[in-house]
């Protein structure tokens, strides 16, 4: 008996026990053991009530989800009845960037959804993937794969919360994440975004932030929706193509990428975000042996598939064909941003649909799936008995110190010490330190993509964060501390030089590499501070690892920070040796280009750095 813990949530922890201990046992049982999306759960029950009142246009609407900057977005929800609404990476409210500019801007949208007939709530989406990410003042974690170097499914689960708090702050309450992409090559753009190459972190993880968006109650004021992604294998592409193939046999698919899914399935989780990529030349978003033979039947995945930004367009053939493809396929709602340089909107999108379904091409059945698994989850979120407005205690919150508290310690964990030989813990007394590198003073660069922006932001637009250098400013107690960006005014008094080098900030195909070779100024900085005979302290503040083999010979101690997002002093709470580094590595780390892609249990498996691996102090 355990009658202190609500229903839901301790029937998520014996999924997850059973998920260890009997893995044979198939994840559809496990998965429709105890869900709030159950064919005779109130919200079913009030899903299948609503169904059966709904036109065929009011369905079409619920499956149609427009971008907040397309024109004329607002009005168009009451006139078209449309389901839901994203902001994607930059469609911030005109008002300004702010929580409370963003919480009046979602509460346009979701009023005029209660103008239409039925009165059907709206869902407003958003990539909130390191923290409130869009939102200035929002506190930032560290991006995924520095999560899963941390190891600690507990802590994961705490940021995912304070996420979820402050998105609820603001009015929305869905949060596109966790990715649950296994990264497979370290030239994919979007390595960063995958918490690591192994299958079993990745579920892990993936279900610890599930479990924290979702909270234990899908219906309480603080939880939003999570929605995995992007399935399936868009980490495992041929050469790490963004958006491209992988190459793969179903096995190996299963055994790699599927894993992330079954558990945030069994976490509760109730959307899942299809990938651009194909599978052996077929893609994702007109696979229906993956998404509704395997997905929604093998695996018991009763929650709603949402395509990603605009993917129907990649299928072959025209609009209309893209469209019927998909729905059949086993897309329940399709993300359509018109309005920003896309040829297809979303008024033709209904009217093709519309077609599709009075021609017989689209069964009426499958609308009816679609729009059931879609009311379900809105009603088991209880978006109707939600505050209008969030209240301004709710607000104060985001990006209190108590919460930028959780992600300095996210970022402590994070830290993997790949060389050391005792140049660290610096201490606090003694002679100058150098601070070198653009990425000590720079926000960011610390952040990465996806803040505020979709492919980063300039620093000045994040607020309330802390820089590297101010961290080891902070914490160097007596000794003076210069900075030279580039290593070119070195002070003949120093001590010791701390060069933090790294990347600056893309997202998704932008960030695919061919060559990922630190760079030119980079290298320079560091050569410049290591002739001048001052032991090197590496910080290496990127999103995958990079190649910098020499680099790693011939300092004296380096770290691996990733992109540890706002809350810089959590590197030097660790650099000063006031917490000892445990995080280990999520990644394998290469020595050369020749020798991507390496992962553990390769054949010929001789990485720099293996997976796993992390020096301590002690």
């Amino acid at each position: 008996m355990l009658p202190s813990v609500p229903p839901l949530l301790r029937c998520r922890r014996l999924a997850g026990v059973l998920f260890l201990l009997l893995p044979a046992v198939p994840s559809a049982l496990l998965a429709g053991a105890c869900s709030y999306l159950d064919s005779d759960s109130p919200a079913s029950r009030q899903a299948a009530g609503m169904l059966a009142r709904m036109t065929l246009e009011e369905k079409a609407g619920q499956m149609m989800q427009v971008d907040s900057s397309a024109p004329g977005a607002a009005r168009d929800v009451a006139a078209l009845g449309l389901g839901s609404v994203l902001s994607g990476g930059g469609s911030n409210p005109e008002a300004g960037n702010s929580p409370e500019a963003w919480a009046n801007y979602a509460s346009t949208f979701k009023n005029e959804a209660l103008r239409t007939r039925l009165r059907i709530p709206l869902l407003y989406g958003i990539d909130a993937v390191h923290g409130h990410n869009n939102v200035a003042g929002a506190v930032i974690f560290p991006q995924n794969i520095g999560l899963g170097a941390t190891r600690n499914p507990a802590l994961v689960e705490r940021a995912a919360r304070v996420t979820a708090e402050e998105m609820a702050a603001t009015g929305i309450f869905w949060d596109f994440a966790p990715c649950v992409a296994v990264t497979r090559d370290e030239r994919w753009g979007r390595t960063y975004e995958s918490f690591g190459e192994s299958s079993e972190l990745v579920a892990e993880m993936g279900a610890a932030c599930v479990r924290g968006l979702q909270g234990e109650r899908l219906s309480a004021p603080t939880s939003v929706l999570a929605c995995a992604k992007h399935f399936a294998a868009d980490g495992g592409t041929w050469r790490g193509k963004d958006q491209g193939n992988a190459r793969i046999t179903e096995a190996e698919l299963r055994r790699i990428h599927f894993p992330g899914y079954e558990a945030a399935i069994q976490a509760g989780v109730g959307s899942i975000m299809v990938s651009y990529s194909s599978w052996n030349g077929v893609k994702m978003h007109g696979n229906r042996h993956l998404l509704t033979d395997v997905l929604k039947g093998e695996l018991g995945f009763r929650g709603f598939l949402v395509s990603d930004w605009a993917a129907i367009d990649q299928l072959p053939g025209n609009y209309r064909s893209d469209i019927r493809e998909a729905i059949n396929a086993g897309l329940d709602m399709i993300m359509l941003p018109s309005g920003l340089g896309k040829k297809n909107n979303y008024r033709d999108f209904q009217k093709y649909l519309l077609a599709l379904v009075r021609s017989g091409e689209i069964p009426m059945s499958r609308i009816n799936d679609a729009v059931r698994r879609i009311l379900t989850v809105k009603y088991a979120m209880a978006l109707g008995k939600r505050p209008d407005t969030p209240s301004k205690e709710a607000l104060s919150r985001v990006g209190s110190a108590n919460h930028r508290a959780v992600a300095r310690q996210c970022v402590r964990e994070s830290l993997v010490l790949l060389k050391n030989t005792g140049a660290l813990p610096l201490r606090k007394t003694g002679g100058k330190i150098l601070v070198a590198g653009r990425a000590a003073n720079d926000l960011s660069r610390q952040c990465g993509g996806w803040t505020i922006d979709w492919q980063g932001t300039q620093a000045d637009q994040i607020r309330g964060g802390t820089t590297i250098l101010d961290g080891i400013r902070n914490a160097a107690g007596n000794r003076a501390v210069d900075y030279s960006p580039v290593g070119k005014r070195l002070p003949k008094d120093a001590e010791v030089a701390v060069v933090v080098i790294g990347e600056s900030p893309y997202a998704e195909f932008f960030g695919d590499q061919s060559n990922l070779r630190l760079n030119r100024v980079e290298r320079i900085t560091i050569e410049r501070c290591r002739k001048a005979g001052l032991p090197v302290v590496l910080v290496i503040v990127s999103g995958r690892p990079l190649i910098m083999t020499k680099e790693l010979a011939e300092c004296s101690a380096a770290v691996a920070a990733w992109l540890p997002g706002t809350e810089g002093a959590g590197v030097s709470d660790v650099l000063f040796g006031d917490y000892a580094p445990v995080g280990k590595l999520p990644i394998s780390w290469p020595r050369s280009m020749r020798q991507i892609p390496v992962n553990a249990g390769d054949a010929n498996y001789q990485p720099l750095f293996p997976y796993g691996f992390g020096l301590s102090y002690r």
